[in-house]
């Protein structure tokens, strides 16, 4: 089974999320955080799920999408990822992969 390490980055990220969402409905805020985090338990079992990312463009970096949400994560070793960020997905996420 591939254990799933959620970073920093991907924390604040899902912070953020709630909190924007939160504004108008602190239930629908949780329900699409529990969305999102129940999405990438699919990666326990498949870790190349998701797409390659078009924006990073490695073999390692890969995306699934979870409603307007991408999952950016990283395969590590063939039993672990990383979750790097959480990204709406009518937002620029360029500028927020340069470093990766």
């Amino acid at each position: 089974m591939v254990r799933i390490k959620w970073l920093k980055s991907a924390k604040d990220d899902m912070k953020e999320i709630y909190d924007y969402i939160a504004l108008d409905s602190k239930r629908y805020a949780r329900l699409q955080v529990e969305k999102i985090r129940d999405k990438t338990e699919i990666l326990r079992t498949q870790i190349k799920a998701g797409k390659i990312n078009e924006e990073i463009n490695q073999e390692s970096v890969r995306e699934i999408i979870e409603g307007n949400y991408r999952i950016i994560y990283r395969i590590i070793a063939k039993d672990e990822v990383h979750i790097l960020m959480v990204h709406h997905g009518a937002r620029d996420l360029i500028r927020r992969t340069k470093g990766l």
